[in-house]
Protein backbone atom coordinates (compact mmCIF):
# COMPACT_ATOMS: atom_id res chain seq x y z
CA UNK A 1 0.00 0.00 0.00
CA UNK A 2 1.24 3.52 -0.67
CA UNK A 3 1.49 6.25 1.91
CA UNK A 4 -1.37 6.38 4.36
CA UNK A 5 -2.68 9.70 5.57
CA UNK A 6 -3.38 8.99 9.25
CA UNK A 7 -6.09 11.62 9.75
CA UNK A 8 -7.87 11.05 6.45
CA UNK A 9 -7.88 7.31 7.03
CA UNK A 10 -9.41 7.66 10.49
CA UNK A 11 -11.96 10.17 9.22
CA UNK A 12 -12.87 7.79 6.40
CA UNK A 13 -13.22 4.72 8.57
CA UNK A 14 -15.21 6.58 11.25
CA UNK A 15 -17.53 7.77 8.47
CA UNK A 16 -18.04 4.10 7.54
CA UNK A 17 -18.57 3.16 11.18
CA UNK A 18 -21.32 5.75 11.58
CA UNK A 19 -23.22 4.24 8.62
CA UNK A 20 -22.81 0.61 9.69
CA UNK A 21 -25.44 -0.53 12.20
CA UNK A 22 -23.80 -3.94 12.68
CA UNK A 23 -20.86 -2.53 14.64
CA UNK A 24 -20.74 -2.21 18.39
CA UNK A 25 -18.13 -0.45 20.57
CA UNK A 26 -16.05 -3.63 20.81
CA UNK A 27 -15.63 -3.76 17.02
CA UNK A 28 -14.57 -0.12 16.95
CA UNK A 29 -12.15 -0.57 19.85
CA UNK A 30 -10.61 -3.60 18.15
CA UNK A 31 -10.26 -1.75 14.84
CA UNK A 32 -8.58 1.24 16.53
CA UNK A 33 -6.14 -1.12 18.29
CA UNK A 34 -5.33 -2.79 14.96
CA UNK A 35 -4.92 0.61 13.34
CA UNK A 36 -2.44 1.62 16.03
CA UNK A 37 -0.45 -1.57 15.48
CA UNK A 38 -0.56 -0.93 11.72
CA UNK A 39 0.83 2.55 12.39
CA UNK A 40 3.58 1.02 14.58
CA UNK A 41 4.43 -1.25 11.63
CA UNK A 42 4.81 1.79 9.34
CA UNK A 43 1.59 1.04 7.41
CA UNK A 44 2.97 -2.09 5.72
CA UNK A 45 0.64 -3.98 3.39
CA UNK A 46 0.40 -6.82 5.91
CA UNK A 47 1.65 -7.28 9.46
CA UNK A 48 1.46 -9.88 12.20
CA UNK A 49 -0.31 -9.49 15.52
CA UNK A 50 -0.20 -11.04 18.96
CA UNK A 51 -3.71 -11.73 20.28
CA UNK A 52 -2.84 -10.82 23.88
CA UNK A 53 -1.35 -7.49 22.79
CA UNK A 54 -4.38 -6.61 20.66
CA UNK A 55 -6.77 -7.61 23.44
CA UNK A 56 -4.82 -5.41 25.85
CA UNK A 57 -4.85 -2.41 23.47
CA UNK A 58 -8.55 -2.77 22.69
CA UNK A 59 -9.55 -3.51 26.32
CA UNK A 60 -11.28 -6.75 25.32
CA UNK A 61 -11.24 -9.25 28.19
CA UNK A 62 -12.76 -12.31 26.54
CA UNK A 63 -11.04 -14.48 23.91
CA UNK A 64 -14.37 -15.48 22.42
CA UNK A 65 -15.40 -11.80 22.05
CA UNK A 66 -12.04 -11.01 20.45
CA UNK A 67 -12.30 -13.87 17.94
CA UNK A 68 -15.93 -13.09 17.12
CA UNK A 69 -15.20 -9.38 16.52
CA UNK A 70 -12.03 -9.89 14.47
CA UNK A 71 -13.78 -12.45 12.25
CA UNK A 72 -16.74 -10.11 11.79
CA UNK A 73 -14.47 -7.19 10.89
CA UNK A 74 -12.81 -9.41 8.30
CA UNK A 75 -16.15 -10.67 6.95
CA UNK A 76 -17.46 -7.09 6.68
CA UNK A 77 -14.29 -6.05 4.76
CA UNK A 78 -12.82 -3.66 7.31
CA UNK A 79 -9.70 -5.83 7.51
CA UNK A 80 -8.30 -9.02 5.98
CA UNK A 81 -7.64 -11.53 8.78
CA UNK A 82 -5.69 -14.75 8.29
CA UNK A 83 -5.41 -16.72 11.55
CA UNK A 84 -2.15 -18.60 12.00
CA UNK A 85 -3.29 -21.33 14.42
CA UNK A 86 0.34 -21.33 15.58
CA UNK A 87 1.09 -19.87 19.02
CA UNK A 88 4.62 -18.89 17.94
CA UNK A 89 3.54 -17.03 14.80
CA UNK A 90 1.02 -14.22 14.95
CA UNK A 91 -2.04 -13.93 12.78
CA UNK A 92 -1.67 -11.94 9.56
CA UNK A 93 -3.64 -8.70 9.21
CA UNK A 94 -4.10 -6.55 6.15
CA UNK A 95 -5.80 -3.19 6.61
CA UNK A 96 -7.80 -1.56 3.84
CA UNK A 97 -7.26 2.12 3.02
CA UNK A 98 -10.29 4.22 3.91
CA UNK A 99 -8.50 7.52 3.28
CA UNK A 100 -9.07 9.67 0.20
CA UNK A 101 -5.47 10.68 -0.40
CA UNK A 102 -2.09 9.02 -0.25
CA UNK A 103 0.03 12.02 0.70
CA UNK A 104 0.29 14.78 3.24
CA UNK A 105 -1.31 18.10 2.44
CA UNK A 106 1.34 20.79 2.51
CA UNK A 107 0.85 24.46 3.02
CA UNK A 108 0.81 25.78 -0.58
CA UNK A 109 3.13 28.79 -0.21
CA UNK A 110 5.90 26.60 1.27
CA UNK A 111 6.10 24.33 -1.79
CA UNK A 112 6.88 27.22 -4.13
CA UNK A 113 10.32 27.82 -2.62
CA UNK A 114 11.29 24.15 -2.63
CA UNK A 115 12.33 23.88 1.01
CA UNK A 116 9.49 21.68 2.20
CA UNK A 117 10.15 18.01 2.80
CA UNK A 118 7.22 17.11 5.03
CA UNK A 119 4.26 18.47 6.85
CA UNK A 120 4.48 22.17 7.49
CA UNK A 121 2.99 23.68 10.61
CA UNK A 122 1.34 27.02 10.10
CA UNK A 123 1.39 29.28 13.15
CA UNK A 124 -1.96 30.50 14.31
CA UNK A 125 -1.49 34.00 15.66
CA UNK A 126 -5.06 35.14 15.75
CA UNK A 127 -5.79 37.99 18.06
CA UNK A 128 -8.88 37.60 20.12
CA UNK A 129 -11.16 40.37 19.07
CA UNK A 130 -13.79 41.35 21.57
CA UNK A 131 -16.40 43.99 21.45
CA UNK A 132 -16.20 46.20 24.51
CA UNK A 133 -19.38 46.65 26.39
CA UNK A 134 -19.56 50.23 27.62
CA UNK A 135 -22.31 49.36 30.10
CA UNK A 136 -19.99 47.10 32.13
CA UNK A 137 -17.46 49.84 32.81
CA UNK A 138 -19.96 51.97 34.69
CA UNK A 139 -21.45 49.14 36.78
CA UNK A 140 -18.22 48.35 38.60
CA UNK A 141 -17.73 51.99 39.57
CA UNK A 142 -21.34 52.34 40.68
CA UNK A 143 -21.03 49.28 42.89
CA UNK A 144 -17.83 50.50 44.56
CA UNK A 145 -19.25 53.98 45.22
CA UNK A 146 -22.61 52.73 46.40
CA UNK A 147 -23.17 53.19 50.09
CA UNK A 148 -25.65 51.27 52.14
CA UNK A 149 -28.93 53.11 51.72
CA UNK A 150 -31.49 53.16 54.44
CA UNK A 151 -35.11 53.74 53.62
CA UNK A 152 -37.93 54.14 56.04
CA UNK A 153 -40.80 51.86 55.12
CA UNK A 154 -43.83 51.29 57.33
CA UNK A 155 -42.03 52.47 60.42
CA UNK A 156 -39.08 50.10 60.05
CA UNK A 157 -35.61 50.78 58.82
CA UNK A 158 -34.66 48.71 55.82
CA UNK A 159 -31.51 48.55 53.76
CA UNK A 160 -31.29 47.46 50.14
CA UNK A 161 -28.66 45.46 48.36
CA UNK A 162 -27.39 46.99 45.11
CA UNK A 163 -29.19 46.02 41.89
CA UNK A 164 -32.32 44.88 43.66
CA UNK A 165 -31.82 41.22 44.35
CA UNK A 166 -34.82 41.26 46.70
CA UNK A 167 -32.71 40.45 49.73
CA UNK A 168 -33.88 42.58 52.61
CA UNK A 169 -31.78 43.44 55.59
CA UNK A 170 -32.73 45.34 58.66
CA UNK A 171 -30.77 47.15 61.31
CA UNK A 172 -33.26 46.36 64.06
CA UNK A 173 -34.52 42.91 63.21
CA UNK A 174 -37.64 41.56 64.89
CA UNK A 175 -36.96 37.85 65.27
CA UNK A 176 -40.59 37.12 66.13
CA UNK A 177 -41.92 38.07 62.71
CA UNK A 178 -42.03 35.36 60.00
CA UNK A 179 -39.50 35.32 57.18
Amino acid sequence: MGEVNYIKHLNGVFGQFSKDGRLNPTHISLYVALFQLWNNNFFRDAFYINREEVMDFSKIGSKSTYHRCIKELSHWKYIDYEPSHNPFKGSRIKMFDFGTSSGQVLYPSRTDIGTSSGQVLVPINKHIQTKENNENHSKQGDFENLSFKVFENQGKLRGTVPYGDNLRTSQDKDYNEPL
